[in-house]
Protein backbone atom coordinates (compact mmCIF):
# COMPACT_ATOMS: atom_id res chain seq x y z
CA UNK A 1 0.00 0.00 0.00
CA UNK A 2 1.32 3.40 -0.95
CA UNK A 3 0.01 6.84 -0.28
CA UNK A 4 0.43 10.28 1.12
CA UNK A 5 -0.66 11.77 4.42
CA UNK A 6 -1.21 15.50 4.74
CA UNK A 7 -2.06 17.79 7.64
CA UNK A 8 -5.04 19.64 9.04
CA UNK A 9 -4.20 22.68 11.16
CA UNK A 10 -0.64 21.42 11.57
CA UNK A 11 -1.85 18.09 13.03
CA UNK A 12 -0.99 14.89 11.19
CA UNK A 13 -3.94 12.78 10.12
CA UNK A 14 -3.58 9.13 11.05
CA UNK A 15 -4.67 7.29 7.93
CA UNK A 16 -4.02 3.89 9.50
CA UNK A 17 -7.75 2.98 9.72
CA UNK A 18 -8.24 3.75 6.05
CA UNK A 19 -5.14 1.87 4.99
CA UNK A 20 -6.17 -1.13 7.12
CA UNK A 21 -9.62 -1.22 5.49
CA UNK A 22 -8.07 -1.03 2.03
CA UNK A 23 -5.50 -3.72 2.85
CA UNK A 24 -8.25 -6.02 4.11
CA UNK A 25 -10.39 -5.49 1.02
CA UNK A 26 -7.48 -6.34 -1.28
CA UNK A 27 -6.12 -9.24 0.79
CA UNK A 28 -9.58 -10.83 1.05
CA UNK A 29 -9.97 -10.78 -2.72
CA UNK A 30 -13.01 -8.51 -2.54
CA UNK A 31 -10.99 -5.82 -4.31
CA UNK A 32 -8.10 -5.95 -6.77
CA UNK A 33 -6.89 -2.35 -6.91
CA UNK A 34 -7.99 0.78 -5.06
CA UNK A 35 -7.47 4.51 -4.84
CA UNK A 36 -8.92 6.56 -1.98
CA UNK A 37 -8.65 10.34 -1.79
CA UNK A 38 -10.36 12.77 0.59
CA UNK A 39 -10.46 16.52 1.09
CA UNK A 40 -11.47 18.12 4.40
CA UNK A 41 -12.16 21.83 4.67
CA UNK A 42 -10.69 22.34 1.21
CA UNK A 43 -7.43 20.49 1.82
CA UNK A 44 -6.35 17.08 0.61
CA UNK A 45 -5.89 14.95 3.72
CA UNK A 46 -6.03 11.33 2.53
CA UNK A 47 -4.36 10.06 -0.63
CA UNK A 48 -3.87 6.29 -0.70
CA UNK A 49 -3.58 3.63 -3.36
CA UNK A 50 -2.74 -0.02 -3.57
CA UNK A 51 -3.30 -3.36 -5.22
CA UNK A 52 -3.12 -4.43 -8.83
CA UNK A 53 -4.29 -2.45 -11.85
CA UNK A 54 -3.84 -5.29 -14.34
CA UNK A 55 -3.97 -8.88 -13.01
CA UNK A 56 -2.63 -10.27 -16.29
CA UNK A 57 0.64 -8.33 -16.14
CA UNK A 58 0.89 -7.55 -12.43
CA UNK A 59 0.90 -3.81 -13.12
CA UNK A 60 0.31 -2.07 -9.81
CA UNK A 61 -2.09 0.72 -9.01
CA UNK A 62 -0.23 4.02 -8.80
CA UNK A 63 -1.31 7.51 -7.80
CA UNK A 64 -2.13 8.36 -11.42
CA UNK A 65 -3.90 5.12 -12.38
CA UNK A 66 -7.23 5.80 -14.08
CA UNK A 67 -10.48 3.95 -13.37
CA UNK A 68 -13.87 3.57 -15.02
CA UNK A 69 -16.34 5.16 -12.60
CA UNK A 70 -19.57 4.55 -14.54
CA UNK A 71 -22.51 6.54 -13.08
CA UNK A 72 -20.33 8.68 -10.82
CA UNK A 73 -19.97 10.51 -14.14
CA UNK A 74 -23.55 11.78 -13.75
CA UNK A 75 -22.44 14.08 -10.93
CA UNK A 76 -19.93 15.78 -13.23
CA UNK A 77 -22.57 16.12 -15.95
CA UNK A 78 -25.16 17.57 -13.57
CA UNK A 79 -22.59 20.07 -12.29
CA UNK A 80 -21.90 21.25 -15.84
CA UNK A 81 -25.59 22.05 -16.20
CA UNK A 82 -25.62 23.89 -12.86
CA UNK A 83 -22.75 26.06 -14.11
CA UNK A 84 -24.91 27.05 -17.08
CA UNK A 85 -27.81 27.82 -14.73
CA UNK A 86 -25.48 29.90 -12.56
CA UNK A 87 -24.63 31.98 -15.62
CA UNK A 88 -28.29 32.54 -16.45
CA UNK A 89 -28.06 30.39 -19.58
CA UNK A 90 -30.39 27.63 -18.35
CA UNK A 91 -33.65 27.80 -16.40
CA UNK A 92 -34.45 24.62 -14.46
CA UNK A 93 -38.19 25.12 -14.97
CA UNK A 94 -37.98 25.75 -18.71
CA UNK A 95 -38.86 23.01 -21.18
CA UNK A 96 -35.89 21.05 -22.46
CA UNK A 97 -37.21 21.87 -25.93
CA UNK A 98 -36.52 25.56 -25.31
CA UNK A 99 -32.83 24.71 -25.70
CA UNK A 100 -33.19 21.56 -27.80
CA UNK A 101 -36.30 21.87 -29.98
CA UNK A 102 -36.10 18.35 -31.39
CA UNK A 103 -36.63 16.92 -27.91
CA UNK A 104 -40.31 17.95 -28.05
CA UNK A 105 -41.14 15.04 -30.35
CA UNK A 106 -43.89 12.59 -29.33
CA UNK A 107 -45.30 14.60 -26.44
CA UNK A 108 -42.08 15.50 -24.66
CA UNK A 109 -42.57 19.23 -25.14
CA UNK A 110 -43.48 19.73 -21.47
CA UNK A 111 -40.45 17.89 -20.07
CA UNK A 112 -38.45 20.46 -18.09
CA UNK A 113 -34.76 20.70 -17.39
CA UNK A 114 -35.56 19.77 -13.79
CA UNK A 115 -37.38 16.67 -15.03
CA UNK A 116 -34.23 15.66 -16.89
CA UNK A 117 -32.06 16.27 -13.82
CA UNK A 118 -34.32 14.28 -11.49
CA UNK A 119 -35.04 11.32 -13.79
CA UNK A 120 -38.62 12.28 -14.60
CA UNK A 121 -38.29 13.12 -18.32
CA UNK A 122 -40.08 9.88 -19.30
CA UNK A 123 -37.31 8.43 -21.48
CA UNK A 124 -35.17 6.01 -19.46
CA UNK A 125 -34.95 3.61 -22.40
CA UNK A 126 -32.02 3.57 -24.79
CA UNK A 127 -32.82 3.79 -28.53
CA UNK A 128 -33.74 0.52 -30.20
CA UNK A 129 -30.80 -1.23 -31.79
CA UNK A 130 -28.18 0.81 -29.96
CA UNK A 131 -24.62 -0.47 -30.39
CA UNK A 132 -21.29 0.53 -28.85
CA UNK A 133 -20.43 2.27 -32.11
CA UNK A 134 -23.63 4.32 -31.98
CA UNK A 135 -23.05 5.12 -28.32
CA UNK A 136 -19.73 6.70 -29.31
CA UNK A 137 -21.47 9.00 -31.83
CA UNK A 138 -22.83 12.02 -29.91
CA UNK A 139 -25.04 13.31 -32.72
CA UNK A 140 -26.53 9.90 -33.42
CA UNK A 141 -27.36 9.43 -29.75
CA UNK A 142 -28.98 12.81 -29.14
CA UNK A 143 -30.99 12.53 -32.37
CA UNK A 144 -32.24 9.09 -31.37
CA UNK A 145 -33.08 10.15 -27.80
CA UNK A 146 -34.95 13.22 -29.06
CA UNK A 147 -37.05 10.91 -31.25
CA UNK A 148 -38.01 8.54 -28.42
CA UNK A 149 -41.60 8.16 -27.33
CA UNK A 150 -41.88 8.70 -23.57
CA UNK A 151 -42.80 5.70 -21.45
CA UNK A 152 -44.67 8.01 -19.07
CA UNK A 153 -45.91 11.57 -19.27
CA UNK A 154 -42.85 13.73 -18.57
CA UNK A 155 -42.82 15.07 -15.03
CA UNK A 156 -45.34 12.57 -13.69
CA UNK A 157 -43.29 9.46 -12.95
CA UNK A 158 -39.80 8.61 -11.76
CA UNK A 159 -37.98 6.43 -14.30
CA UNK A 160 -34.25 6.24 -13.65
CA UNK A 161 -32.34 7.39 -16.74
CA UNK A 162 -29.50 4.90 -16.35
CA UNK A 163 -27.72 5.98 -19.51
CA UNK A 164 -29.94 8.56 -21.25
CA UNK A 165 -29.41 11.03 -18.39
CA UNK A 166 -26.00 11.93 -19.74
CA UNK A 167 -27.05 12.84 -23.25
CA UNK A 168 -30.18 14.66 -22.09
CA UNK A 169 -28.27 16.89 -19.67
CA UNK A 170 -25.15 17.09 -21.82
CA UNK A 171 -27.08 18.26 -24.88
CA UNK A 172 -28.84 20.98 -22.86
CA UNK A 173 -25.39 22.20 -21.79
CA UNK A 174 -24.07 22.06 -25.34
CA UNK A 175 -27.08 23.85 -26.83
CA UNK A 176 -26.97 26.58 -24.16
CA UNK A 177 -23.23 27.17 -24.55
CA UNK A 178 -22.62 30.39 -26.52
CA UNK A 179 -19.37 28.86 -27.80
CA UNK A 180 -21.20 25.68 -28.94
CA UNK A 181 -18.39 23.49 -27.68
CA UNK A 182 -18.66 19.73 -27.50
CA UNK A 183 -19.72 18.55 -24.06
CA UNK A 184 -16.30 16.97 -23.52
CA UNK A 185 -14.60 20.28 -24.28
CA UNK A 186 -17.01 22.18 -22.04
CA UNK A 187 -16.07 19.96 -19.10
CA UNK A 188 -12.37 20.33 -19.84
CA UNK A 189 -12.60 24.13 -20.14
CA UNK A 190 -15.11 24.96 -17.42
CA UNK A 191 -14.49 22.35 -14.72
CA UNK A 192 -11.21 20.48 -15.20
CA UNK A 193 -8.95 23.40 -16.17
CA UNK A 194 -10.08 25.85 -13.45
CA UNK A 195 -9.71 23.13 -10.81
CA UNK A 196 -6.29 22.09 -12.13
CA UNK A 197 -7.47 18.58 -13.03
CA UNK A 198 -5.63 16.54 -15.63
CA UNK A 199 -7.35 13.20 -15.06
CA UNK A 200 -11.09 13.78 -15.11
CA UNK A 201 -11.88 12.36 -18.53
CA UNK A 202 -14.97 12.03 -20.69
CA UNK A 203 -13.05 10.39 -23.49
CA UNK A 204 -9.41 9.67 -22.77
CA UNK A 205 -6.58 10.75 -25.08
CA UNK A 206 -4.50 7.96 -26.56
CA UNK A 207 -1.59 8.65 -24.23
CA UNK A 208 -3.73 7.91 -21.15
CA UNK A 209 -4.61 4.38 -22.28
CA UNK A 210 -1.69 2.60 -20.51
CA UNK A 211 -2.76 4.08 -17.16
CA UNK A 212 -6.34 2.74 -17.20
CA UNK A 213 -6.94 -0.08 -14.73
CA UNK A 214 -8.31 -3.34 -16.11
CA UNK A 215 -11.84 -3.92 -14.86
CA UNK A 216 -13.12 -7.33 -13.76
CA UNK A 217 -16.74 -8.17 -12.97
CA UNK A 218 -17.41 -10.25 -9.86
CA UNK A 219 -21.10 -10.53 -10.79
CA UNK A 220 -20.53 -11.69 -14.38
CA UNK A 221 -22.34 -14.98 -13.80
CA UNK A 222 -25.40 -13.57 -12.06
CA UNK A 223 -28.80 -14.19 -13.69
CA UNK A 224 -29.98 -11.30 -15.85
CA UNK A 225 -33.35 -9.59 -15.53
CA UNK A 226 -35.94 -10.32 -18.17
CA UNK A 227 -34.95 -8.77 -21.50
CA UNK A 228 -38.20 -6.81 -21.64
CA UNK A 229 -37.69 -5.24 -18.21
CA UNK A 230 -37.29 -1.49 -17.88
CA UNK A 231 -33.90 -2.16 -16.31
CA UNK A 232 -32.63 -3.86 -19.46
CA UNK A 233 -34.32 -1.28 -21.68
CA UNK A 234 -32.39 1.42 -19.83
CA UNK A 235 -29.09 -0.48 -20.17
CA UNK A 236 -29.40 -2.88 -23.13
CA UNK A 237 -27.03 -5.85 -23.14
CA UNK A 238 -25.28 -4.60 -26.27
CA UNK A 239 -24.05 -1.54 -24.32
CA UNK A 240 -24.16 -2.95 -20.79
CA UNK A 241 -22.02 -1.44 -18.07
CA UNK A 242 -19.50 -4.27 -18.15
CA UNK A 243 -15.78 -4.46 -18.94
CA UNK A 244 -16.42 -6.12 -22.31
CA UNK A 245 -18.07 -2.91 -23.53
CA UNK A 246 -16.35 -0.19 -21.53
CA UNK A 247 -12.82 -1.49 -22.11
CA UNK A 248 -13.21 -1.02 -25.87
CA UNK A 249 -10.80 1.61 -27.21
CA UNK A 250 -13.57 3.50 -29.02
CA UNK A 251 -15.80 3.57 -25.94
CA UNK A 252 -12.94 4.78 -23.75
CA UNK A 253 -12.31 7.66 -26.16
CA UNK A 254 -15.93 8.73 -26.49
CA UNK A 255 -17.81 11.30 -24.45
CA UNK A 256 -20.48 9.18 -22.78
CA UNK A 257 -21.71 11.64 -20.17
CA UNK A 258 -23.89 9.41 -18.02
CA UNK A 259 -21.60 6.43 -17.49
CA UNK A 260 -18.34 6.89 -19.40
CA UNK A 261 -16.11 8.80 -16.98
CA UNK A 262 -12.52 7.63 -16.50
CA UNK A 263 -11.06 9.39 -13.46
CA UNK A 264 -8.31 9.21 -10.89
CA UNK A 265 -9.48 9.40 -7.28
CA UNK A 266 -7.26 12.46 -6.75
CA UNK A 267 -8.96 14.50 -9.42
CA UNK A 268 -12.43 13.19 -8.64
CA UNK A 269 -12.04 14.07 -4.95
CA UNK A 270 -10.95 17.59 -5.86
CA UNK A 271 -14.08 17.95 -8.01
CA UNK A 272 -16.25 16.89 -5.06
CA UNK A 273 -14.28 19.22 -2.76
CA UNK A 274 -15.47 22.20 -4.79
CA UNK A 275 -19.05 21.17 -4.00
CA UNK A 276 -18.28 20.37 -0.35
CA UNK A 277 -16.89 23.91 -0.03
CA UNK A 278 -20.08 25.51 -1.33
CA UNK A 279 -19.09 25.91 -4.97
CA UNK A 280 -15.62 27.44 -4.52
CA UNK A 281 -12.16 25.92 -4.13
CA UNK A 282 -8.81 27.69 -3.81
CA UNK A 283 -10.32 31.04 -4.74
CA UNK A 284 -12.09 29.83 -7.88
CA UNK A 285 -15.89 30.05 -7.66
CA UNK A 286 -18.08 27.90 -9.88
CA UNK A 287 -21.46 28.05 -8.14
CA UNK A 288 -23.08 30.20 -5.47
CA UNK A 289 -23.31 28.80 -1.92
CA UNK A 290 -27.09 29.08 -2.12
CA UNK A 291 -27.25 27.00 -5.27
CA UNK A 292 -25.00 24.30 -3.85
CA UNK A 293 -27.04 24.25 -0.63
CA UNK A 294 -30.15 23.61 -2.70
CA UNK A 295 -28.63 20.38 -3.99
CA UNK A 296 -29.03 18.84 -0.51
CA UNK A 297 -32.82 19.11 -0.69
CA UNK A 298 -34.70 16.00 -1.80
CA UNK A 299 -36.50 16.15 -5.12
CA UNK A 300 -40.27 16.05 -5.11
CA UNK A 301 -41.74 12.53 -4.91
CA UNK A 302 -38.45 11.32 -3.46
CA UNK A 303 -40.01 8.18 -1.98
CA UNK A 304 -41.72 7.13 -5.20
CA UNK A 305 -40.82 3.57 -6.24
CA UNK A 306 -38.77 3.49 -9.44
CA UNK A 307 -39.92 0.79 -11.89
CA UNK A 308 -36.57 0.85 -13.70
CA UNK A 309 -34.87 -0.14 -10.44
CA UNK A 310 -37.37 -2.89 -9.60
CA UNK A 311 -39.61 -0.63 -7.54
CA UNK A 312 -36.89 0.65 -5.20
CA UNK A 313 -36.96 4.41 -4.51
CA UNK A 314 -33.77 6.14 -5.67
CA UNK A 315 -32.70 8.98 -3.32
CA UNK A 316 -32.21 11.69 -5.93
CA UNK A 317 -31.71 15.25 -4.73
CA UNK A 318 -33.23 18.35 -6.31
CA UNK A 319 -29.87 18.91 -8.01
CA UNK A 320 -29.73 15.52 -9.70
CA UNK A 321 -27.22 13.91 -7.32
CA UNK A 322 -28.00 11.07 -4.91
CA UNK A 323 -28.70 12.22 -1.36
CA UNK A 324 -27.72 10.78 2.02
CA UNK A 325 -27.83 7.14 2.99
CA UNK A 326 -25.62 4.71 4.85
CA UNK A 327 -22.68 4.83 2.42
CA UNK A 328 -21.86 8.49 3.06
CA UNK A 329 -21.12 10.68 6.09
CA UNK A 330 -24.22 12.87 6.26
CA UNK A 331 -27.88 12.74 5.35
CA UNK A 332 -27.26 15.98 3.43
CA UNK A 333 -24.26 14.66 1.52
CA UNK A 334 -24.64 14.67 -2.26
CA UNK A 335 -23.06 11.73 -3.99
CA UNK A 336 -23.24 9.27 -6.81
CA UNK A 337 -22.54 5.57 -7.03
CA UNK A 338 -21.22 3.88 -10.12
CA UNK A 339 -22.03 0.44 -11.48
CA UNK A 340 -19.93 -2.08 -9.65
CA UNK A 341 -19.35 -0.06 -6.49
CA UNK A 342 -17.45 3.15 -7.31
CA UNK A 343 -18.47 6.15 -5.21
CA UNK A 344 -17.77 9.82 -4.66
CA UNK A 345 -19.45 12.40 -2.45
CA UNK A 346 -19.50 15.92 -1.06
CA UNK A 347 -20.64 16.36 2.54
CA UNK A 348 -21.49 20.02 3.24
CA UNK A 349 -22.02 19.45 6.97
CA UNK A 350 -18.49 18.14 7.51
CA UNK A 351 -16.89 19.92 4.54
CA UNK A 352 -15.69 16.54 3.40
CA UNK A 353 -15.16 15.23 -0.13
CA UNK A 354 -14.28 11.63 -0.93
CA UNK A 355 -13.56 9.58 -4.05
CA UNK A 356 -13.05 5.82 -4.06
CA UNK A 357 -12.05 4.17 -7.33
CA UNK A 358 -11.56 0.44 -7.90
CA UNK A 359 -11.34 -2.17 -10.64
CA UNK A 360 -13.18 -5.21 -9.32
CA UNK A 361 -16.84 -4.53 -10.03
CA UNK A 362 -19.47 -5.99 -7.74
CA UNK A 363 -23.10 -5.41 -6.92
CA UNK A 364 -24.05 -6.29 -3.37
CA UNK A 365 -27.48 -6.41 -1.81
CA UNK A 366 -26.11 -6.76 1.71
CA UNK A 367 -24.09 -3.88 3.25
CA UNK A 368 -22.17 -6.45 5.29
CA UNK A 369 -20.65 -7.75 2.03
CA UNK A 370 -19.68 -4.31 0.70
CA UNK A 371 -15.87 -3.92 0.84
CA UNK A 372 -16.16 -0.18 0.14
CA UNK A 373 -18.31 0.51 3.21
CA UNK A 374 -15.55 -0.20 5.79
CA UNK A 375 -13.31 2.20 3.86
CA UNK A 376 -15.88 5.00 3.92
CA UNK A 377 -16.38 4.49 7.66
CA UNK A 378 -12.64 4.42 8.25
CA UNK A 379 -12.35 7.84 6.62
CA UNK A 380 -14.73 9.23 9.22
CA UNK A 381 -12.70 7.60 11.99
CA UNK A 382 -9.42 8.96 10.64
CA UNK A 383 -10.82 12.50 10.53
CA UNK A 384 -12.71 12.27 13.85
CA UNK A 385 -16.06 12.75 12.16
CA UNK A 386 -19.31 11.23 13.30
CA UNK A 387 -22.01 10.56 10.73
CA UNK A 388 -24.35 13.57 10.57
CA UNK A 389 -28.05 12.77 10.61
CA UNK A 390 -30.45 15.44 9.42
Amino acid sequence: MKGETETISDAKIDTTPVQAAMDHAIASGAETGLQVCAYHRGRKVIDLWGGIADPATGRKVESDTLFNVYSVTKALTATALHIQAERGLVDYDAPIAQYWPEFAAHGKERATVRDGLTHRAGVPQMPAGVTPEMMCDWDAMVDAIAALEPLATPGEKTLYQSMTFGWIIGEIVRRSDPAQRSFRQFVLDEIAAPLGLSDLWLGIPDEAEPRVAVMTNRNAGDPLPDGTSLYIQSMPLAVALVPEVFSRPDVRRAAIPGVGGIFSARDEARFWAMLAEGGELDGVRFLSPERVASFSAPRSNSEEPDPVMFGVPIPISAGGYWLGGHRVTSDRAIWHPGAGGSIGWADPDNRLAVAICHNRMFNTRDPAQDPILPITRAIGVALGLERTVA
